[in-house]
């Protein structure tokens, strides 16, 4: 079949979307697909690939797009710079048999109406709740009902809308979706991780625990539980530090509060960086740490960055409600991956606390490792995607 996959995101810039369609392409490239991927030009921080170049198997068609001050397409006018040439771009590019469609539903809202255009079944990828998110922000009332409206118009156009989680996917249904959605999970490039870590962890060459928080800190996320812990962490642990690599809207108010807090010393935030940048990071940290925020709309929702800590090694810890909780309790010989506490810095101080007095020594971290590649690799995601959605074009 001729597919293309369509999102504002894509490598070598790197995030959960980044990998999971990439996996996906791979996926459909491997059984013989003409995979063309519909995206944008990489920021300036990240290596430009050189023009239609993608893995081995698949294009990459990249388009120049509008960007806001920290590098990221977010924000109405930037989804707009991808989203209106990504209409023509589907509207006056080859026939394809199937698109597949990244969030957000700006995007799937273009997508939808070139594809009915052209008579081309598409999908969508629903790795969360937009009209939730949007809700969350302080957004006026008229705009989170016009996100809603776009999302719906978005979902109910599909063929197939696949879902991350048993969480998104009871969501969906609440919203009016359901019949057309397929359960298909979520994970990380595994090997990719796997493959930049070092025969030997290393930790901080100045004798620091290091805590680490990879990845992006959004309204939704909670991330500020771990700046609020991390006073009665160091009264303990003086050596301990919080390292944050990402973005995220709430960075800035991170930052503000380790000031307020006097402990700007002891946190430190740093841009994105690559998979094959963090891994050793991971896997020399004291701990990785991620939260879900409680009443956000969102406590269904996965931090992926959990997946990617574990395939490295780290111990985990998670703050708030979700189904990482029982991802973090999984046991890897009689013991658990880290420890799941309540959306509470005291809870989380102690967490922290605790696992710098018991740290996993380096043949823990590689059992850990080990399993993960086994159990979190997004392949066997892309694998279940593509079979559905090969099934659904069929029909």
């Amino acid at each position: 079949m001729r597919i293309a996959i369509t999102s504002r995101i894509f490598e070598p810039e790197p995030s959960a979307a980044s990998f999971r369609l990439a996996a996906l392409a791979a996926a459909f490239a491997g059984r013989g697909d003409d995979v063309t991927v519909l995206t944008v030009r990489p920021p300036a921080s990240h290596p430009s690939p050189e023009p239609g170049a993608g893995r081995p198997g698949y294009r990459v068609a990249r388009f120049p797009v509008l960007r806001d001050r920290a590098g990221y397409v977010r924000g109405y006018v930037q989804y707009m710079s991808f989203d209106i040439p990504l209409f023509f771009r589907v509207l006056f590019g080859p026939r394809r048999e199937l698109i597949v469609c990244e969030p957000p539903p700006t995007s799937g809202f273009f997508v939808r109406l070139a594809a009915a255009l052209r008579r081309t079944p598409y999908a969508y990828y629903a790795a969360d709740i937009w009209a939730d998110a949007s809700a969350q922000t302080g957004a006026p009332g008229w705009m989170v009902g016009l996100v809603s409206r776009i999302e719906r118009f978005a979902l109910k156009g599909a063929r197939v809308v696949l879902s991350v989680s048993d969480g998104v996917t009871a969501r969906l249904a609440e919203l009016g979706v359901a019949g057309i959605v397929v359960t298909v999970g979520n994970g990380v490039d595994a090997p990719r991780f796997a493959g930049a870590l070092r025969s030997t962890p290393e930790p901080e060459a100045d004798g620091r625990l290091v805590f680490v928080y990879a990845g992006t800190a959004s309204e939704w996320h909670g991330a500020d539980v771990f700046v609020e812990a991390m006073p009665a962490v160091l009264r303990e642990v003086p050596e301990a530090r919080l390292r944050f690599i990402g973005g995220g809207s709430e960075r800035d108010a991170l930052e503000a509060r380790a000031a307020e807090l006097g402990i700007a010393h002891a946190v430190s935030f740093e841009p994105v960086m690559s998979a094959e940048q963090v891994a050793p990071i991971l896997q020399g940290a004291a701990a990785a740490v991620a939260s879900v925020r409680p009443g956000a709309g969102y406590d269904f929702a996965f931090p992926t960055k959990l997946y990617s800590a574990a395939v490295c090694g780290a111990p985990l810890i998670h703050s708030g409600p979700g189904p990482a909780v029982d991802f973090v309790r999984t046991e890897v010989d009689d013991a658990p991956l880290g420890a799941a506490v309540t959306d509470d810095p005291a809870a989380a101080a102690e967490a922290m606390i605790e696992v710098a007095r018991r740290p996993f020594d380096a043949e823990r971290r590689r059992r850990v490792s080990e399993w993960a590649q086994q159990n979190v690799s997004l392949g066997a995601v892309a694998e279940r995607a593509v079979r559905r959605l090969v099934s659904a074009v069929q029909r």
